[in-house]
This record gives C-alpha cells, sequence and structure tokens, in this order.
C-alpha cells in the first residue's frame, strides 16, 4: 500500500459538525462509531441542483454507498430518485418512502428469481447482459420496459477495481453486441426506454463522461421509445487538501450542451440522469475511533485503535487515503505515525500520517467516511459492526444500534455433538 506522508505544517481545527461535541457523542454512544452530518448531505444534493439547469435532469442516489433507512429517507426528502443494485437494497428503498417508479434497479448477473421479484415490485430494470435481455423477452413478452445497461470500452476511474466501463470488465452489454441487442430486442418486442453508462468511480475529467455519452448517442438511434438517458456517475471527491474533485458546474455545461443537441436529432427532449453515490454522502461521514495503545517503534510509532478494516474497507482494497484528525488533541505538534486497526490481518488505516499528537484515549476522526464505510463493514473476527449516528438540526440522533453478541450467535445453529 501506499500513502502520502505530508511534513508540512498543519493548523489545528476544532472538529465539530454543527456545533456538535464529537468527544460527548462517543460518550454517548461509545466508539468505534459510524458519524453523518445531515447538512453535508443536503449541501452536494443543493450543488447537483444548482449546477444543472436542464428540466428534465433526474438524479438517482446509489444507494449502495450507505444504506441506512434514516439516510434514504433524508435524500427523499430532497427531491432524489433511486438506483438499487440488489432486491434487499430495494425493500429498504420502499420502507424508506420511495415510490417503485422511483427505482431504478441495476442487478449484475443475479439469480432470475430476484429479477420476478424487481418486476413485480414494479422497479425499473436496468438489463446488464443479453442473457437476463432474453429471461426477460421470453418470460414476459412486450410487458417491462427496460433499460439497458451498455458498457463503453472506456477504462477510467481512481483504481483498477472500480473502473467498470472497459472491455474486461463484468459490467454491461458490449457496443460490439449491440446488433444481437437489437435482435433480441424485435423478436420479443420489448421496450427500451432508457440506455445506461457507467464507467467508474473518481473520474475527475468531465470528458470521460461526455465521450462515453457520444457512444450512447450513437446506440440511441437503434431505440425509438426512448424516455431517458442514465449517465451514471463516478464523481470524483476530495480526500485532503489539494485533490482535484469532479468539476460539476463544467460537467453540467459540457453534459446539457451534447444531450440538447442529441435530443434535437432524436425528435424529443429525454430525460437526463445521473447516479452519485460516493458524491453524496461521503464528505458527510466520519468513522469515530478510540486509540487503544500507541506503541512505540524504532521506525515510526504506531496508534492502535479500535476499529479497523471490518469496519472501513477502503483503505486495504483501494489503497483508499482517509484524512485522520485528533479530536481529543486538536492542538498537538505534528507527528508521524501508522494508524492501524485491531483486525488480525495487516490492518493499515494510514501510513505516516502527520497527525496531532496521539494519546491512549484519544478520540480520532477518519474523514470522508461517509460512502462505502458502513456498507462494506462486516463481523470479520467475529468483531461488531459500530452504532450509527446522525446528526440533524443540530442534534446527535441514533440512526442504528451497535451490534451485540447475540447479533453474532443468533443464527447460527449448535450441533449436540
Amino acid at each position: 500500500m501506499s500513502f502520502s506522508t505530508s511534513v508540512t505544517e498543519v493548523m489545528p481545527t476544532t472538529l465539530s459538525p454543527q456545533g456538535v461535541d464529537l468527544e460527548q457523542v462517543c460518550q454517548q454512544f461509545s466508539t468505534p462509531l459510524y458519524l453523518y452530518d445531515a447538512d453535508i448531505i443536503i449541501r452536494q444534493i443543493e450543488a447537483l441542483k444548482n449546477a444543472f439547469t436542464y428540466p428534465k435532469t433526474k438524479f438517482k442516489y446509489a444507494a449502495k454507498a450507505l444504506t441506512n433507512i434514516s439516510i434514504l429517507k433524508l435524500i427523499r426528502q430532497q427531491g432524489i430518485d433511486l438506483d438499487v443494485v440488489s432486491i434487499q437494497e430495494g425493500h429498504i428503498a420502499l420502507k424508506a418512502g420511495f415510490t417503485p417508479k422511483q427505482i431504478m434497479y441495476t442487478p449484475s448477473g443475479v439469480p432470475f428469481a430476484e429479477i420476478d421479484e424487481a418486476i413485480e415490485l414494479g422497479f425499473q430494470m436496468n438489463v446488464d447482459s443479453l442473457p437476463l435481455l432474453r429471461y426477460i423477452g421470453e418470460r414476459y413478452g412486450n410487458t417491462v420496459p427496460c433499460c439497458l445497461r451498455l458498457n463503453p470500452d472506456i477504462r477510467a476511474g481512481g483504481h483498477a477495481k472500480i473502473s467498470v466501463g472497459h472491455n474486461e470488465s463484468k459490467f454491461g452489454i458490449a457496443l460490439s453486441q449491440l446488433d444481437l441487442v437489437v435482435d433480441v430486442v424485435k423478436q420479443y418486442g420489448i421496450t427500451i426506454n432508457g440506455l445506461h453508462i457507467h464507467t467508474g468511480s473518481d473520474i475527475k475529467d468531465p470528458k470521460v463522461f461526455a465521450q462515453g455519452a457520444q457512444r450512447l448517442y450513437a446506440a440511441a438511434q437503434h431505440f425509438p421509445d426512448l424516455q431517458f438517458i442514465d449517465f451514471g456517475s463516478g464523481f470524483k471527491v476530495a480526500y485532503k487538501e489539494g485533490d482535484i474533485a469532479t468539476d460539476i458546474p463544467q460537467l453540467a455545461r459540457l453534459m446539457e450542451d451534447s444531450f440538447q443537441e442529441f435530443c434535437q436529432q432524436y425528435g424529443r427532449e429525454l430525460e437526463m440522469w445521473f447516479e452519485p453515490g460516493k458524491f453524496i454522502v461521503s464528505d458527510s461521514g466520519y468513522l469515530l475511533t478510540e486509540v487503544t495503545v500507541v506503541k512505540e517503534n524504532p521506525g515510526i510509532d504506531f496508534v492502535h485503535v479500535d476499529t479497523g478494516l471490518n469496519h472501513l474497507l477502503r483503505p486495504m482494497m483501494y489503497d483508499a487515503y482517509h484524512d485522520i484528525v485528533n479530536v481529543s488533541n486538536p492542538e498537538g505538534a505534528q507527528q508521524p505515525y501508522h494508524v492501524v486497526g485491531y483486525i488480525c490481518e495487516t490492518d493499515n488505516l494510514a501510513e505516516g500520517r502527520m497527525i496531532a499528537e496521539v494519546r491512549p484515549g484519544d478520540i480520532l476522526a477518519i474523514k470522508n467516511a461517509g460512502a462505502y464505510g458502513f456498507s462494506m463493514a462486516s463481523n470479520y473476527n467475529s468483531r461488531l459492526r459500530p452504532a450509527e449516528v446522525l446528526i440533524h438540526q443540530g442534534e446527535a440522533k441514533l440512526i442504528r444500534q451497535r451490534e451485540t453478541m447475540d447479533d453474532i450467535l443468533q443464527n447460527q445453529i449448535e450441533l449436540p455433538l
């Protein structure tokens, strides 16, 4: 793994989202703890709305980033629809108050029984393979309008594991198979009401989206009944000072100009969809953790904390950078540390990181943990998953109970051996 090490003097700052004392929150709810700031979620949504002026623009929050039902309700209240990738996410969405028509269902090689359930529930189908398209045609004929997820053969994204739009990716139907798609559509009379693309995550250059759009526009000429084109997302967010994030206003201008030109050629105005996930929730989230041991080492001291890759997998899986702040000692002298988790694996949360002097018992805040933090958490090492708290209107409110040993054991069956 490779992490940036900075020796630049960092000005001390007190981290206090909406004026809430994070140490008091940890005393109330214990650690480790996922904490989300509702104001930041709303701010990110407003940034999207303000950037795009095309009246038929819709945003579908990619629920897999964070599926807590209270977060989904907050997002729904801001007028955002939903993209789900499993039937379970779909059921949570319905419980959060989304209507079936607001939900796009984008499976990847799931059992066809799940497809049947999604169709029965009334979700918008997003078809990512020829076998699935044939199955829908054979079973449902022309009664289920479908969106097609097309693979544009564009390699983009911040890491190989989140680059999903190239020709070696499992996702989507290759554009080179478009003739086969058209044959299946004609054979069963399937209505294709949308086209979808998603090239990856952490995409900085808006021109990548424009490149994918042109390939969808060319494919659109084969489908006369389109109602929308979905350009996915993958907007880059800033994880540290100096990071280049996706310029959303520039993206909006670029995409709106090309889309309106396409609509004129197509013959009518379609809806333009995007599926932001990380962009909406990443910056809102903190993983709060208590320092258990500061282990002196000849090279660099290790800071051990009461969390690990079981709660935040991204650093080990994606080499992801998450800024870390010492909440308890923000004015301490900056020192380099390796911050490591309590899992019995190589479990690095940060390497060579400059942090205000750390002492046992200090509370550290791992920032930008709102996306793919809790949603990728596990019970590895039989550890409990943490509680979740939402700061809403200046108050810290519990939105998920901390797991207990009963939760770990409840589905295990002890045989009388």
